[in-house]
């Protein structure tokens, strides 16, 4: 979109979890260390350090990016802060390991922070143990400066226009979710074993209908799908739900509210749905896969690529119950209903991916509203020259096709991942992926 066209001024932010591993593959607990030299290295270079986060669990970091207006720059920052990250690593005899699961049996060293205490003591142990074990994804959408309020959700003074922006583009991020699920899946195993399923979304999101036992399987009011919101006062009311939820989770475990409150607990906190508000101001999308960068820039691309239709062409995303795929009419993006989105889509999306014609096809509109950015007419030319879309879990499969691993294929899995992060960051930063000026996605 030229700048005499641009509509809309909107940013966007990337989020990545990492694993960090001994030079052996081994599992580290050495995430302060890291970050701390992560930090400094940062602030000399750059000025900034804000890139970089710890988690809840020592065995897992967090590289970001400043919020940016184009693709083109989000790359060039993502690949930046990920070569500081790489460098930190080297210099600690540490490696980075950027796949959704850790492949081996893992036992994770969490934080003593309160809110982590809150977390754990509301879910359980045994159950959030396993979201120190997955790593994600995760992209932000800006929305109208002063929409999202941490009291109210959506803020009472925010316009109509904005609250039909934020609608609009948190439809649109829901009904991307099993198109996302497919299209990330990256490590098939998950504590030696595998299972043929989305093994992070499983033990992550969970999924009580599925049988799917997850960090959230018991409370999907704060770690699934949520469903479309029918216009901005359900958005409005869905946060406050999720809320009461909580609490109503927190008492029934024995955890004093006060203490979630102590933690900074505020309407928009207990929130790990796959779409949320976030109180930075943003929709914030966290059902990928953490995986290699050239699939995060995909899934990025497709992302961006459809909201900047939704928002430009002022379409407004509905939900009907006839639609099995993206389709446009005139001013209006029809959608698959919730049932089907939640059920049958969902379903498919963690039992067979990309290998589920269902879900390829849906995938196949998606690309079609998401326009022309080289990775995705990469990614269309692959499935008609191959008939499937591919994926890293797949490639890893075709390599490692038992149901269980030794700690040797794991280990050897987990450094060729390393390796293979390494490459294509170097390769990003050897030279800008488009020549023109690239499009805008506001």
């Amino acid at each position: 979109m030229s700048e005499g066209n641009r509509l809309l001024d909107r940013r966007a932010g990337l989020e990545q979890e990492f694993f960090l591993v001994e030079e052996s593959g081994r599992p580290s607990k050495r995430a302060d260390e890291f970050l701390e030299v992560c930090q400094t290295m940062a602030e000399e270079e750059s000025g900034s350090a804000a890139c970089f986060a710890p988690e809840f669990v020592l065995g897992l970091v967090e590289v970001n990016t400043s919020p940016v207006y184009n693709l083109s720059d989000l790359e060039r920052e993502y690949a930046r802060n990920l070569n500081t990250a790489l460098r930190t690593a080297s210099s600690l005899g540490l490696r980075l390991y950027p796949l959704g699961t850790y492949p081996l049996p893992l036992r994770p060293v969490a934080r003593d922070g309160l809110d982590y205490r809150v977390q754990v003591g509301t879910v359980g142990p045994e159950r959030f143990v396993d979201a120190g074990r997955c790593a994600g994804t995760h992209l932000h959408l800006e929305l109208q400066q002063g929409t999202v309020d941490t009291t109210a959700a959506i803020s009472a003074t925010a316009s109509t226009a904005a609250r039909e922006e934020a609608l609009n583009v948190y439809n649109l991020a829901t009904a991307l979710d099993p198109a996302l699920i497919s299209l990330t899946r990256s490590c098939p195993f998950f504590e030696g074993r595998a299972t043929g399923l989305a093994v992070r979304t499983v033990h992550y999101r969970g999924h009580a209908f599925f049988g799917w036992e997850g960090v959230y399987t018991e409370l999907p009011q704060v770690g699934a799908l949520l469903p479309y919101a029918e216009d901005s006062n359900h958005l409005i009311q869905q946060q406050f739900d999720r809320y009461e939820a909580w609490l109503v989770a927190m008492d029934r475990a024995g955890v004093e509210r006060r203490f979630f409150a102590e933690a900074g607990g505020d309407l928009l906190r207990p929130a790990w749905n796959p779409v949320r508000l976030n109180r930075q101001g943003t929709l914030e999308l966290r059902g990928m896969d953490s995986n290699h960068p050239e699939v995060t820039l995909t899934a990025a691309a497709m992302i961006l690529g459809a909201a900047e239709r939704v928002r430009s062409e002022g379409l407004r995303v509905v939900p009907d119950k006839g639609a099995r795929t993206f389709e446009v009419t005139g001013e209006v993006l029809r959608v698959p209903d919730f049932e089907l989105l939640n059920g049958e889509l969902l379903q498919a999306a963690v039992t067979g991916g990309m290998q589920d014609e269902t879900v390829a096809a849906y995938l196949d509109s998606i690309l079609d509203l998401a326009g022309e950015d080289e990775r995705l007419v990469r990614l269309r030319h692959q499935r008609l020259t191959t008939g499937v879309y591919p994926t890293t879990e797949a490639a890893i499969l075709e390599a490692y096709d038992g149901g269980h691993l030794f700690e040797e294929e794991g280990l050897r899995l987990v450094l060729e991942a390393c390796d293979e992060l390494e490459d294509q960051v170097s390769r990003l930063g050897r030279s800008p992926r488009q020549k023109e000026e690239p499009a805008d996605v506001s």
